[in-house]
């Protein structure tokens, strides 16, 4: 599956700026590079060490293209495990450009989207899982995300899945040895140190795929939706949170016809806000769509924010009366969205006496009292979202799954688990519990690497940018 081809392409991101990478990988890397590199000091790149660089010159013909820096890795001690050259020059797209041509003519061809760390993972540099984690962290966006991706990086979560997959395979083998030996009716595998085993592997697979919903939160952010009434202040909330003025604020009611989203980092992770149409009973036409576009995100969202005008809650004189009908209404759609969190803030609290606010929080005791408009009660806000979150496992160094393809092949792991133990208290022969834990061996061997496809690697890498 290895390609000989010496590929080449940009490292650094498309565009203008102070400097440019380019990456070439292959056995004919330092080759190439060296019949157009002019060294300041008169060196030859195929006579120099490894993990050295060289300021000179690159010439096509009689033409400086640019004063370059030349990095040299040397293969197995690379990146990809091939000779890699790293040509750092002026950030000129049409110097990037003229650069890449060149080594196109010199016998490179452009590299496929994650093409370089797929030589590395092909050239065991890196298991599977780690390859994948690299994705994760150019796309990471804020700190939780990056550190997630730098654990998987350093390869906690791979060991983990190697040294449980290690300990079945050597039951796996005891078990395989007993079917050469079936007529002797010989046991090789003690049937209750292998119970033991498979109880602990379970509680290991259990919890890794019961930290998949905090780290697919950590890697994606968390979506949450604000909702209520009209002209409760869920736009100027939204502004509040930003910090800027994103959506339209108006004492007209039913002014957010759509929904606006926007995203910010707190506490180090990334929480996707989307501001909704306010819910009533309207014979407008386009308000009315927009209002079903609000429940559309409250399926979308994992937390909900239900935003009410504490002020108008004691416009009719009778506090206790609107609380009931408030707590009905809240009541009847978390009974509809029963898998959400809700979260129930009393806006424009600066307009409520100190007895209204006791009412009010007698009856909501774990509602927030705030104010958008004046910034109170924000900070407690994101206080309370980042409890939601719990980044304990993380902060306690604890193994997180966030990748989706590692979380379904935990699950099947886990289902064939389960089935070897029933075989053995069941009583059932070797060969068959043999299927179920050769089946178990190869979905988690799938998330690492040490089983796979051409399909599956295919689709892993297409994500990839070019240059990596």
């Amino acid at each position: 599956m290895i390609s000989k081809d010496t590929i080449i392409a940009l490292a650094t991101a498309p565009g203008t700026g102070a400097i440019a990478v380019i990456r070439i990988s292959g056995k004919m890397a330092i080759p190439l590079v060296n019949e157009c590199f002019k060294s300041a000091r008169g060196k030859k790149l195929n006579t120099q060490k490894s993990h050295t660089i060289h300021l000179g010159y690159l010439i096509e013909g009689k033409k400086v293209l640019d004063e370059v820096l030349v990095s040299i890795f040397k293969g197995p001690n690379s990146y990809t495990g091939e000779d890699v050259v790293e040509i750092s020059c002026h950030g000129s797209t049409y110097i990037q450009q003229q650069i890449i041509q060149l080594f196109l003519r010199q016998g490179c061809r452009m590299a496929e989207a994650g093409e370089f760390t797929l030589r590395a993972f092909l050239n065991a540099k890196m298991d599977l899982s780690q390859a994948e984690a690299v994705a994760d962290l150019i796309s990471s966006d804020n700190a939780a995300s990056h550190e997630l991706a730098i654990q998987q990086m350093r390869g906690g979560f791979s060991s983990e899945i190697k040294k449980l997959r290690q300990e079945l395979l050597n039951f796996a083998s005891l078990i395989e040895l007993e079917l050469d030996f079936v007529e002797e009716d010989v046991e090789f595998a003690s049937r209750g140190q292998f119970e033991a085993l498979l109880n602990t592997i379970e509680k290991v697979l259990t919890a890794l795929i019961d930290s998949f919903s905090l780290g697919n939160v950590l890697k994606n952010g968390v979506p949450i939706a604000i909702v209520g009434p009209p002209n409760v202040g869920k736009s100027t909330l939204l502004n509040a949170l930003l910090n800027e003025e994103r959506a339209i604020v108006s004492e007209i009611a039913g002014t957010t016809r759509d929904s606006i989203e926007d995203e910010i980092s707190i506490g180090g992770v990334g929480f996707r806000f989307i501001d909704t149409a306010g819910i009533r009973h309207t014979e407008d036409t386009i308000e009315e769509m927009g209002i079903q576009r609000t429940f559309q995100k409250i399926e979308q969202a994992q937390m909900v924010i239900y935003l009410v005008d504490g002020f108008m809650l004691t416009k009719n004189g009778d506090l206790l009366k609107s609380l009931e009908s408030l707590k009905i209404e809240i009541d009847t759609l978390q009974r509809k969205y029963q898998d959400k969190t809700f979260l129930v803030l009393i806006n424009k609290a600066d307009q409520l006496n100190e007895t209204q606010r006791i009412e009010i929080q007698n009856r909501f005791s774990d509602a927030t009292l705030m104010s958008a408009k004046m910034g109170d009660g924000i900070d407690e806000l994101k206080n309370r979202l980042l409890e939601f979150v719990n980044m304990g496992r993380l902060r306690n160094n604890d193994i997180v799954v966030s990748n989706t393809r590692h979380y379904h092949a935990l699950i099947r792991a886990l289902e064939e688990v389960k089935k070897i133990r029933f075989g053995i208290k069941e009583g059932l022969p070797g060969d068959l519990l043999a299927i179920d834990i050769r089946s178990a061996l190869n979905y988690l061997g799938e998330i690492t690497g040490e089983i796979t496809s051409d399909d599956l690697l295919g689709n892993i890498f297409a994500n990839f940018c070019i240059g990596k």
